[in-house]
């Protein structure tokens, strides 16, 4: 099966190769970023076709395609539950809960978020229904649920103690702490809430992870340790902010993201598109700083869907991730300080292209026995072949 790439290292390889100059040519830059030159010569076919000048179907013209039979396949959901909903509810005895007919649909592949959208049901005491019988106090739950919820559609300025005045009203009396418990579960949040604190005057958030490394960045196996953490520099057009992952195993950047806004789904991205590159991840430990995109919700998510373990250094101690920091200083200075960079695309395209060409494939090191992070890779993934 062929190699997977993540589509951002595939827009920067494409990107190299259309703005290459004419003694440059396909199969260097190919090699250079450890690609099959047939791979390459594909990706610029079909980037002709996005471009208009080949005729052809464009990626974009897929996704219209595929998002439209998607729409028209929940509209077809939509009516028939509406359909069903109508006959269910012209019966002469009705049943008490709609949760049955949900259910009825669910059986006849209409998805349940549609059914109880569509009938305005909330899904969770739905499931709980399915799970075990209905007890007097779970449906005492849901009947102040639903009085709170269309109490908080109607009004949504309101805060938990007036909504829950209004569902008193309704006839479902309850403690205003429990309205409170009722609507944090759901996120009934009044549109006036508070502000969150912005600025430098913020103070760091609590660790999500222990530090698991302990400033020891050693590992005796690939995809046994990551290092990320996030670098910004100026153009012409403003910040530009690369996330990179780095594998302590062999110094290699095994995944990175960029983009001209530093938010949670730039570390998610990132770990994704290593998780892409490397394969089988399980068990392996990420260790990054305490910055709030590192522990965002997104991405402490994202850790045990790929099996992975994850650990944070302390507030500013920047030696705590120092074996990164050590990478972003070399870009610094063979890439952002050497000259003033007008377009984000412009840098982008010299960072990838260092970090693909010279950091991956020449720049030898040290720690590394004078080789390369490919060439130690190639040779210990041998190595350890031929052990077992």
């Amino acid at each position: 099966m062929p190699p997977r790439y993540p589509k951002e290292f595939r827009d920067d390889v494409i990107r190299i190769a259309v703005n290459r100059g004419p003694e440059v040519t396909l199969v260097q830059i190919a090699k250079d970023f450890g690609i099959h030159v047939g791979t390459l010569d594909k990706w610029l076919r079909e980037e002709r076709v996005e471009q208009g000048q080949k005729p052809g179907v464009t990626r974009s013209e897929n996704a219209e395609l595929r998002e439209l039979r998607k729409r028209n396949k929940l509209l077809e959901q939509e009516v028939e539950v509406l359909r069903r909903a109508a006959a269910y509810l012209s019966q002469a005895h009705l049943p008490k809960s709609l949760y049955p007919l949900v259910k009825g649909l669910a059986n006849d592949g209409v998805p349940v978020v549609v059914s109880c959208r569509v009938l305005k049901l909330s899904r969770q005491p739905y499931y709980r229904w399915l799970r075990n019988p209905v007890t007097e106090r779970d449906l005492t739950q849901a009947y102040r649920a639903n009085a709170l919820h269309d109490a908080h559609l109607e009004d949504p300025e309101f805060g938990y103690r007036f909504l829950a005045d209004e569902a008193k009203s309704l006839g479902e009396q309850m403690a205003d702490r429990t309205a409170w418990r009722l609507c944090r579960d759901q996120q009934w949040w009044s549109a006036f809430g508070k502000k969150k604190a912005r600025g430098k005057g913020r103070k760091p958030g609590p660790p999500v992870h222990d530090d698991l490394v302990q400033r020891e960045f050693v590992a005796a196996a690939p995809n046994e340790l990551w290092l990320s953490d996030i670098t910004e520099h100026w153009t012409g057009e403003g910040k530009l902010y690369l996330c990179a992952v780095k594998d302590v195993f062999s110094n290699r950047i095994v995944g990175y993201s960029i983009d001209a806004q530093m938010t949670s789904s730039l570390a998610v991205t990132a770990l994704n598109n290593a998780v892409l590159r490397r394969g089988d991840v399980a068990g392996c430990v990420l260790h990054t700083d305490r910055g709030s995109q590192f522990r965002s919700r997104k991405l402490q998510r994202a850790l045990p869907g790929h099996r992975m373990a994850g650990s944070m250094g302390r507030v500013g101690a920047a030696g705590d991730n120092a074996a990164m920091e050590s990478f972003f200083s070399l870009l610094q200075k063979n890439v952002l300080n050497r000259k003033t960079w007008g377009t984000r695309d412009e840098l982008r395209s010299a960072i990838v292209a260092w970090i693909e060409r010279t950091y991956h494939r020449r720049r030898r090191q040290a720690r590394l026995g004078r080789l390369t992070p490919i060439e130690y890779e190639s040779i210990m993934n041998k190595q350890v072949a031929l052990a077992a």
